[in-house]
Order: C-alpha cells, then sequence, then structure tokens
C-alpha cells in the first residue's frame, strides 16, 4: 500500500480548497510550537512547513529553549488562540521530560487542534462525530479504505497504545466495526496475538528490540507499517519487508506509506480548522479522500 498515490490525490484537493478559502477572503495560517532542538522533531517539522507551502497553506515555526517553563509554553499558546489570524496550532511532541505533554495539548483551543489531541476532540471520536482527528490514525484509515481492504467485521490488532496513535487509532477502527485488540509492551505473546489478525497495525519504533516477522503474520491479513527506526543511516520500519510481503496480502513501505499521509492530513486538518473558524463547511470530506473522488 503505497501512500504516495493517495497523498498527491488528497494534496491536489487541499490546493483547490486553499483556493476557495482565499475567494471567501480566508487565510488558512498554521503556527507551530517546538521545545528544543531535537534533530528528528526538527527534520519532520521541516517536512510539515514544505507541505504547507506546497498546498498554498501560511507557516512559520516558534521554536523555545529547552528550559522553557509550563507557564511560559501555554501562554505562548494562549496568545496564539487568541490571535484571529492563527486558524491552526500543532505543538511538536514529544515534549521535554520537565513539561506536561497533556496540559500543554489541552491549552490548544479545540477549534485550531491541528493535531486533533485536544480533549474535546478525542472525546468526540467516540461519538463519530469529529471533526479533527490525529493525524497518523486518521491517515490508516485512508490508506486502508483507498486501497479497498474491508475493515467491518475485521479483527484490528494494534501494536501501540500511544495517545498519539494506538488509543485514537483504536477508537476509529471501533467506529468502523472492526473489532479491535491493543497490545503493548506488558502484553504477552504479542506473536500469539499479531497472528489472528486480518489488519496488523505495528507502531514500536525500535527496530533493534522488535521486528516484526513472518512467523507473527496471519497469511491475507493487511499489515500497516507506522514505526520508524534508523537502522545503519537508514529509515526502516518494525516490518522485515521482503519476507513478511510473501504472506501478507498488502504492506505498506517505510518509508513511503503511512507518512505521506499523516502530513496530508495535518494539511486536511489545517482546512478543516479554518473553515470552522467562519463557520463554513467542508467542501470534501472522509469518504471522498478515502476513495480518491
Amino acid at each position: 500500500m503505497d501512500g504516495n498515490p493517495v497523498a498527491r490525490t488528497i494534496r491536489s484537493k487541499i490546493r483547490d480548497g486553499v483556493t476557495s478559502l482565499r475567494k471567501s477572503n480566508i487565510e488558512p495560517s498554521l503556527v507551530t510550537i517546538i521545545v528544543g532542538r531535537d534533530p528528528a522533531s526538527q527534520a519532520y517539522l521541516n517536512t510539515k512547513h514544505a507541505a504547507c507551502t506546497d498546498a498554498g497553506i501560511k507557516s512559520r515555526n516558534i521554536e523555545l529553549p529547552v528550559n522553557t517553563p509550563q507557564s511560559e509554553l501555554e501562554q505562548i499558546i494562549h496568545d496564539l488562540n487568541q490571535d484571529r489570524t492563527v486558524t491552526g496550532i500543532l505543538l511538536q511532541l514529544p515534549l521535554p521530560k520537565s513539561l506536561n505533554d497533556a496540559a500543554a495539548v489541552a491549552s490548544i483551543a479545540k477549534e485550531k487542534d491541528v493535531d486533533g489531541l485536544n480533549p474535546c476532540n478525542l472525546g468526540r471520536l467516540a461519538g463519530k462525530d469529529a471533526k479533527l482527528v490525529p493525524c497518523t490514525p486518521k491517515g490508516v484509515i485512508i490508506l486502508l479504505k483507498y486501497y479497498q481492504v474491508g475493515i467491518a467485521g475485521k479483527h484490528a490488532v494494534i501494536i501501540n497504545r500511544s495517545k498519539l496513535v494506538g488509543r485514537p487509532l483504536a477508537q476509529l477502527l471501533l467506529n468502523e466495526d472492526a473489532t479491535v485488540t491493543v497490545c503493548h509492551s506488558k502484553t504477552k505473546e504479542i506473536d500469539i496475538i499479531s497472528r489472528h489478525a486480518d489488519i496488523l497495525i505495528t507502531g514500536i519504533g525500535r527496530r533493534s528490540e522488535f521486528t516484526v516477522g513472518p512467523d507473527m503474520i496471519k497469511p491475507g491479513a493487511a499489515v500497516v507499517d507506522i514505526g520508524t527506526s534508523s537502522v545503519g543511516g537508514k529509515l526502516m520500519g518494525d516490518v522485515d519487508f521482503d519476507n513478511v510481503i510473501r504472506i501478507a496480502s498488502f504492506l505498506t513501505p517505510v518509508p513511503g506509506g503511512v507518512g505521506p499521509l499523516t502530513v496530508s492530513m495535518l494539511l486536511y486538518n489545517s482546512l478543516v480548522t479554518a473553515s470552522m473558524q467562519h463557520d463554513l463547511e467542508m467542501k470534501f470530506g472522509l469518504d471522498e479522500l478515502a476513495s480518491g473522488a
């Protein structure tokens, strides 16, 4: 399941959406915040800003020193919440250990929360009416639907329980009528559980410690690899691609699988926030994105 053609389709629609908003004198504007100088986080932010430029979305970054106190971070977020020229806010995670991720994310106005991680937006997932959904989980659902992988009635196993990926993804899959099992570091016999998965989604990102091999795959399963690790200077996922592809019916590559969809969903959410703040309806939704229509 190559994410690039799906992402190109979505980004084309997003560029049209930006043009449409500008005709209504609405300028989508995303502000990102990064605390510290983690190279991986900075590289990922650069990718996001490049994507914004390509889509015609204004963006800028606020870089804070690693010793920034919680009160200062939340004051900056508060000021951005009040700034009518800012339509979207993204706090790059994880934060330094001295800061409270949950409190900082909760301080982002729910209507400007392009990551979909504000408690109000996460809560709406359960009601199937969330307009702003976390980007990577949303990208996984889009990818499965685009490649016509049936979800309803299937057993989906997620090897990740993070607030950013595993938990919201579990809710999205439940909303699509899958039966969902979530595995984590305390789960026993993960290999046995994974062999029962019709859809296996893994996002550990520590290739030297954890690899999904062919012995963990049910023949014909769809496998989505969210994990990323640098091995010998090469970006790799959790999955032993060359051997698992012989067993799975679908498999995402790393890079080039879910990654392009994650960035595309950020752009989509940036359009959603800009539209919401001006009481406008989006002209295309998830079903259209998934079908490539």
